[in-house]
């Protein structure tokens, strides 16, 4: 049996999905910059996508701008807010288990002089908004903060993190790439000034993201050469995954509810059993609001390598961290970030299941998943150390 628990990484694009996409690659293939039939048939389609987006989030179609990645979006929101903002002050507020593409953009910026603020989180991964509240000062310009952890699932308190920025006139921008599809997201109602979304997360597209800019949001300019997307983000624009990402979101708000119930419950199974089974883990941020098929495991006293490699010799799929730093040997900043030892946070396994799974499957991880650990512990220094104590 083949077992896909990574679905946090990125997700089986849908049928319809691709069946909607097909036509855009063949038979309606102009540039929809262009003025002429080829081009304007392109471009009905695109801004029917943007309308059926703007619908689905409650927004503005002229607010929504199309970009490559998710990735793509998070520089743009912040690095356009860095330049537009900078008369008015160099001082950013986010959070210290960000995704990769909100971090490490925030640490260039560092090296440009402006002033980073990582807002420290308690053992769930949630953020302290007495903390967020005492880190503003005049020079604040942006708070960025993810809406779910793309590692251990925690679900911020991302409306009352916005009425924060609201009262102090700052810009707040959301990672929503996590949990578009999963959980209700009405910017406007929440009080987000930018918000990022990625088509590959909820049965779409690689390779097509999203940025909501409220109106009268200045950015400066991130990437510069032609006038699409309102001369806000150059390039030719990707009608079929323009048109993909559509489909899919519509898809997925369509049945997120019944979807979300049936995979809380569903992993809510698999870290019910898998303690009876497996002594010493510790299910990461048990504790929090959590997106539903999201389930972070911390196996003590081994590597988190070693457990994925076995599984994955059981046609098991599973991911040892974020898949955007997953060839990097440190532990992660997410699991330091929680308090979790960097010795045990090297033995976290991250499980996140997704409309295509099963009970069927969920049992046989269940059944294959438990000798692997006893396997690799007999083999552990640690666990023997730890026996012998």
């Amino acid at each position: 049996m083949k077992v896909y628990l990574d679905n946090n990484a990125t997700t089986k694009v849908d049928e319809k999905v691709l069946e909607a996409m097909l036509p855009y690659f063949g038979e309606v293939y102009g540039n929809p910059s262009s003025m002429h039939g080829f081009g304007q048939e392109s471009n009905k389609a695109m801004e029917e996508a943007r309308k059926t987006i703007a619908d689905i989030l409650g927004v503005e179609a002229s607010e929504l701008v199309f970009t490559a990645s998710g990735t793509e979006s998070d520089n743009m929101a912040i690095r356009g807010v860095a330049r537009a903002y900078k008369r008015r002050g160099n001082h950013i507020i986010t959070s210290c288990i960000e995704h990769p593409a909100v971090r490490n953009t925030c640490k260039d910026l560092e090296k440009e002089g402006y002033e980073v603020t990582y807002l420290s989180v308690d053992e769930n991964g949630l953020v302290d908004l007495e903390e967020l509240k005492a880190a503003i000062k005049r020079e604040t310009i942006l708070i960025t903060v993810m809406h779910a952890n793309n590692e251990i699932g925690t679900i911020q308190p991302i409306e009352e993190i916005a009425k924060i920025a609201n009262e102090k006139k700052i810009v707040f921008h959301t990672d929503a790439v996590q949990s578009a599809g999963k959980l209700k997201l009405k910017p406007k109602e929440m009080g987000i000034d930018l918000l990022t979304i990625s088509g590959h997360k909820f049965y779409g597209p690689k390779g097509m993201g999203l940025l909501y800019i409220k109106q009268g949001t200045r950015l400066g300019k991130v990437i510069t050469g032609g006038g699409q997307e309102r001369k806000r983000r150059p390039g030719t624009s990707d009608v079929p995954g323009i048109v993909g990402m559509a489909t899919a979101l519509k898809a997925a708000v369509a049945h997120q509810e019944e979807e979300c119930k049936r995979l809380s419950e569903l992993r809510d199974y698999f870290e019910e059993e898998l303690l009876k089974k497996v002594p010493e883990i510790v299910i990461n941020a048990k504790g929090a609001p959590r997106l539903p098929g999201t389930s972070s495991v911390t196996f003590k006293y081994l590597e988190g390598e070693s457990i994925l490699l076995s599984l994955n010799y059981k046609g098991i799929a599973v991911s040892s961290g974020s898949a955007c730093s997953s060839d990097e040997l440190q532990a992660s900043h997410v699991l330091l970030g929680i308090g979790i030892p960097v010795e045990f946070a090297h033995g976290t396994i991250r499980f996140s299941l997704g409309k295509y799974n099963t009970k069927e499957e969920i049992d046989y991880v269940l059944a294959e998943l438990p000798p692997i650990i006893e396997r690799l512990r007999m083999i552990s220094p640690l666990w023997g150390e730890f026996v012998n104590k």
